[in-house]
């Protein structure tokens, strides 16, 4: 039987098992955020989860599609076995699926409160300045760093969307310590990006950039723990902000163990990188959890008894 080709696109490219998690934990998590920073009691309206949640997912494949245009080129010289480059998917049907997603994000934003389309529209704009990079590609190329940040910066423009869901409905402004969390999103999509292009001697490609190869082994997983290091200060501060600083500390300590031990093992013996795609994941995951949906829950239930 043969299989369909788009469950194989998304099975390489966008596996919507791991990308629906996270997303569907950064969503929630996020709405829970902004209630408890705002003071509002119970957990998220349902309706607005659902239209963040999709509204989200939309857009990391949106991205996707503007990564395999941007990185055509180069994947058809150096990554030939790639979906778009072997013929399995073509550029203009990725087109047209980021259009018909752009389509289902306004219908969902303006459904659900108008102003949205607002924060939606500001996330279009600075993807688009992304997906051309900036009119500067060659120059952003040769610098990682800067690369790196300044496209991860889409995460604060996404949190801000997401959130809106819960605070546009009664305020024209997102409640004061939200920026804490946006800058705990921005940490982690740095661990993602970094986690995702460590690679070993083995795994590299030629023409293909990772940071294991732009900056050496041992300061990209430094550059990788670092990230580590900033999402968990951050993640403390947003959880005191909340109240529940201290079972946050205590998670952040044990899952930054983990992490060490995940670098130092990798820097002795770099037999795959794949342990940091795989940690960076779990750890956006459980930071995501802890910091909003796990504290509303137990709020929650506590009023109740």
């Amino acid at each position: 039987m043969k299989t369909n080709r788009w469950l194989v696109y998304q099975k390489e490219r966008f596996p919507l098992v791991q990308y629906g998690a996270i997303v569907a934990a950064f969503s929630y998590s996020a709405l829970c955020v902004s209630r408890m920073m705002r003071g509002a009691e119970g957990l998220p309206d349902a309706l607005a989860f659902v239209a963040a949640y999709v509204s989200s997912l939309i857009l990391f494949f949106q991205l996707r599609v503007a990564d395999e245009f941007k990185d055509n080129a180069e994947d058809c010289l150096y990554q030939p076995e790639r979906p778009v480059p072997r013929g399995l998917v073509k550029l203009k049907e990725l087109a047209a699926l980021g259009v018909l997603g752009a389509a289902v994000q306004v219908a969902l934003s303006f459904t659900y409160e108008q102003s949205l389309l607002l924060p939606l529209a500001l996330t279009w704009i600075y993807f688009a300045l992304m997906s051309v990079e900036f009119f500067v590609g060659d120059w952003l190329r040769k610098r990682p760093f800067t690369y790196l940040w300044t496209h991860m910066l889409i995460l604060l423009f996404v949190d801000v969307f997401v959130t809106a869901f819960d605070w546009m409905k009664g305020s024209t402004l997102p409640p004061s310590g939200l920026w804490l969390f946006l800058a705990v999103s921005f940490s982690n999509g740095v661990i993602i990006e970094i986690g995702r292009k460590i690679k070993s001697s083995s795994e590299e490609k030629a023409g293909v950039t990772s940071y294991s190869s732009a900056w050496g082994r041992k300061p990209a997983v430094l550059a990788w723990l670092g990230a580590i290091a900033a999402s968990g200060g951050l993640a403390i501060a947003t959880a005191a902000k909340l109240g529940f600083a201290a079972p946050i500390a205590a998670l952040v300590i044990l899952l930054t163990a983990t992490a060490i031990f995940v670098a130092v093992k990798f820097v002795k013996h770099p037999s795959s990188g794949k342990s940091f795609e795989s940690f960076s994941g779990l750890w956006t995951l459980a930071t995501y959890l802890a910091l909003g949906t796990v504290p509303s829950i137990i709020t929650v239930l506590e009023k109740s008894f």
